[in-house]
C-alpha cells in the first residue's frame, strides 16, 4: 500500500487507507473511516464518525465529512455517511451522518461537485453528476436525482425531492418537489420551462426534449386542472420515457403531504434505519 500522509495530519491507526491516498496538512481522520484509491483530501479536512468514501475523490479545504446530525433526536447512533467515486467537494462543505429515523445514512453518489459552503444534512442522497453551487443548503432527507443543477444559494426543505436534470435558480427557496427535467426559481419558486440546455448536455434526445417541451405547456400553461392534463399525457405520450418520468413524479408529489413526497414515507424511512442500526449492531 502507497500513501502519502502530512506529518501533521492525524489518522487513527484503525482507518482504512486505499492505495494512493493522499491526506494533507492538519486533517483529521477517524477510527471508522474508508477511504477509497487515489482519493485527495486536505488540508485541514475532518473525516469522522462511520464513514466510507470511494475512489478518486477530491476533498479540499476544511471540508468536515461524518460529523453528527444535527437533529435534536439524534442519540450517538452509528450512523453512517457514504460517498462514491469521483467526487470534487470543496471548501467548508458539510455532509452530516445519517439518523435512525431518517434510513440511517447520508449518502452522495458519484461524479458531483459540491462548491464551497454547501451544507448536505443527514439522511440527505445525491445521486450522480450533480452540481451545487457555491452556499447550496439542503436540510435533512432531501433527494436530488441524476444531473441536477443547484445554483448559487438555493436552498431545500426537509423531505423535497429535485428530480433528474432539473436546473434551480440562484438564492431559489424549495418547500415542494422540484419535478425533473425543468427550470426552477424564484421566492417563492415556481416553474419556468423546460432544461433544454442541461437535456441537450446530457445527451437526451431532441425528440424526447420536445415532448417534454408540450407536457410543460400543457401541465403550467394551459390553466386546465393537474389531474386530467396528467391523464392525457399518460395516453398520448405513453411511448417518452422522460414524459412518464415527469408524470410519475408529479402524481407522487400530489400525493405527499405539502407538495413533498417523502414525508409520505416517514414511517418507512424509520423502519429502514431501525433494521441498519440492528443489522450494524449484529456485525460489530
Amino acid at each position: 500500500m502507497s500513501e502519502k500522509i502530512h506529518p501533521t495530519a492525524v489518522v487513527h491507526p484503525l482507518a482504512r487507507i486505499g492505495v494512493d491516498v493522499e491526506i494533507g496538512p492538519y486533517c483529521v481522520i477517524g477510527a471508522d473511516v474508508t477511504i477509497g484509491d487515489r482519493t485527495k483530501i486536505g488540508p485541514q479536512v475532518v473525516v469522522e464518525g462511520l464513514t466510507r468514501i470511494g475512489a478518486e475523490n477530491l476533498i479540499v479545504g476544511q471540508a468536515s465529512i461524518g460529523g453528527p446530525p444535527q437533529d435534536l433526536s439524534y442519540r450517538g447512533e452509528p450512523t453512517e455517511v457514504e460517498i462514491g467515486d469521483r467526487n470534487t467537494i470543496r471548501e467548508f462543505v458539510t455532509i452530516n451522518r445519517g439518523t435512525v429515523k431518517g434510513g440511517g445514512v447520508t449518502r452522495v453518489g458519484s461524479d458531483n461537485m459540491l462548491m464551497a459552503c454547501c451544507h448536505v444534512a443527514h439522511d440527505c442522497e445525491l445521486r450522480d453528476r450533480i452540481i451545487l453551487a457555491n452556499g447550496v443548503l439542503l436540510a435533512g432527507h432531501v433527494l436530488v436525482e441524476e444531473n441536477a443543477n443547484i445554483s448559487g444559494g438555493a436552498a431545500a426543505h426537509h423531505f423535497v425531492t429535485i428530480g433528474a436534470f432539473a436546473y434551480i435558480g440562484g438564492m431559489t427557496r424549495m418547500v415542494q418537489d422540484v419535478p425533473p427535467f425543468m427550470i426552477l426559481e424564484g421566492h417563492p419558486s415556481r416553474v419556468r420551462g423546460v432544461n433544454v440546455i442541461g437535456l441537450q448536455r446530457g445527451g437526451v434526445a431532441e425528440g424526447e426534449i420536445e415532448a417534454l417541451r408540450e407536457a410543460f405547456k400543457r401541465v403550467w400553461r394551459s390553466g386546465d386542472p393537474r389531474s386530467k392534463t396528467l391523464e392525457s399525457l399518460h395516453t398520448e405520450f405513453a411511448g417518452s420515457a422522460h414524459v412518464m418520468r415527469l408524470v410519475r413524479e408529479l402524481e407522487h408529489t400530489d400525493v405527499g403531504q405539502k407538495g413533498r413526497y417523502r414525508e409520505s414515507l416517514r414511517a418507512e424511512f424509520m423502519r429502514m434505519g431501525q433494521e441498519r442500526l440492528l443489522s450494524g449492531a449484529e456485525t460489530r
